[in-house]
């Protein structure tokens, strides 16, 4: 038997439920993993609030770490007794074991430990794919980055910084911008006391940025589009303050020919080669001393609630492990 988060509703996070569940043996393509530490991320709050929807009831996380216990027919990457994590559908992350398809899940090298690696795949790979795969970027480029002291805006300034690339973080406190410069910001606003349009077009001399990568959504959505120079890329890749409403198509005319993209991790590491190049250069990262992961926050599993309520409060910093 393991024990597993579920949810019956959606709703906040008294509506989660730790409760025991069998686990049964892999089938063909699948896996069966004992997880050592699992990743606490944005989108699970998207799941459990109804945002993305789930068939209910169903279990919440998409992140994970541990040891392969059992492997199905026609998995042949992974062998029992690997240490291995991932970053996958279906979300279900929020256990002691559990049964799921293998295609995403990949080896762990030996020098990543479990906790680091359940911290980083689904944050770091959303920023390996945010950097590379999304537009090109270059040296000397010019990026605004909205959270920058959270999990994934601190892989995002060390990963910048590794690439020579100019990144201008925001954050809603002194403190969190101190610790996005500390991790290789070239720029950091406290978005509660200064105007960061403005502010970035000071920093920038009145030309804007290349890229803006925005986690936050409608709360920054407009202010963004007002950061960026001419045909400069709007990546939007969350929405932590709400979903970004209608706008229309002439705004991004009107603002300078600008680019937007939606893109999802998941549609990144849907083919099982892209999703095991992604992890490398992410462990690669890891390994060279790039990137650090910062676990700022650890919550045994039976503790979830209050690691959403602090998540969706924004008192967070850096990643949010859970420990089976």
């Amino acid at each position: 038997m393991a024990k597993q988060v579920i949810i019956e509703e959606f709703g906040g996070p008294r509506n989660m439920k730790l409760v025991e569940t069998e686990v049964g043996d892999p089938g063909p393509g699948e896996i069966r993993i004992r997880h050592e530490a699992i990743g606490l991320n944005f989108i699970d709050v998207y799941f459990r609030t109804g945002t993305y929807p789930l068939e209910l009831p169903h279990g919440l996380g998409m992140e994970g770490a541990g040891v392969v216990e059992a492997v199905g027919e026609g998995v042949t990457h992974l062998k029992p007794g690997m240490r291995a994590a991932y970053a996958a559908n279906p979300p279900g992350a929020y256990a002691t074991e559990r049964v799921m398809p293998a295609a995403q899940v990949v080896p762990l090298p030996d020098g990543i430990s479990f906790e680091t690696a359940a911290a980083a795949m689904l944050q770091g790979m959303t920023v390996e794919y945010l950097f590379h795969r999304t537009t090109p970027i270059n040296p000397g480029d010019t990026v605004l980055f909205h959270a920058a002291a959270g999990g994934v805006g601190l892989i995002a300034c060390q990963w910048a910084k590794s690439e020579g690339i100019t990144l201008i973080g925001t954050a809603g406190s002194d403190e969190k911008c101190h610790e996005a410069l500390a991790n290789g910001a070239s720029h950091c606003i406290n978005y509660r006391s200064d105007d960061f349009v403005a502010r970035v077009r000071e920093l920038t001399d009145g030309k804007g940025v290349d890229v803006v990568m925005d986690g936050v959504g409608k709360d920054t959505f407009f202010g963004s589009l007002d950061c960026l120079k001419p045909l400069g890329m709007m990546i939007s890749f969350g929405s932590a303050s709400g979903n970004v409403e209608a706008f229309g198509l002439q705004e991004l005319a009107r603002r300078g020919s600008l680019k937007v993209t939606r893109p999802t991790l998941f549609t990144h590491i849907a083919s099982h080669e892209s999703c095991m190049a992604m992890a490398a250069h992410l462990f690669d990262k890891i390994a060279s001393g790039a990137v650090t992961i910062h676990i700022d926050q650890r919550f045994p599993l039976d503790a979830v609630a209050e690691a959403h309520r602090l998540l969706e409060a924004r008192k967070t910093t850096g990643s949010t492990i859970l420990l089976p």
